[in-house]
């Protein structure tokens, strides 16, 4: 039997205080995304060094930004949902 009996479904990391759902529309190049998040802005979204190599986005990926204080037209990219995720977090209306 597995650990979790609720349906196969897992804890996602949810965001922060500063943080907002947001969806890939457009690779522009150069580490930069257009993201449309869950508050109705289109922001430019920068893809951290740190997530460069190891994590791989595309369009329509759900990912985590966090928008910057100074210009709010942009933001950084946290946190990247596997497809399921995103599923699930749909599902339960989070996003």
């Amino acid at each position: 039997m597995s650990d979790n009996d609720d349906g196969g479904r897992r804890n996602l990391r949810m965001p922060e205080d500063d943080e907002v759902f947001a969806t890939v529309t457009n690779m522009l190049g150069a580490n930069r995304v257009r993201v449309r998040c869950a508050d109705g802005v289109e922001r430019t979204a920068r893809i951290p060094g740190k997530m460069q190599k190891r994590v791989w986005i595309r369009e329509d990926d759900v990912v985590l930004v966090e928008p910057w204080d100074w210009q709010d037209e942009k933001a950084d990219i946290t946190w990247r949902y596997e497809k399921q995720d995103a599923d699930q977090l749909r599902d339960e209306g989070h996003i």
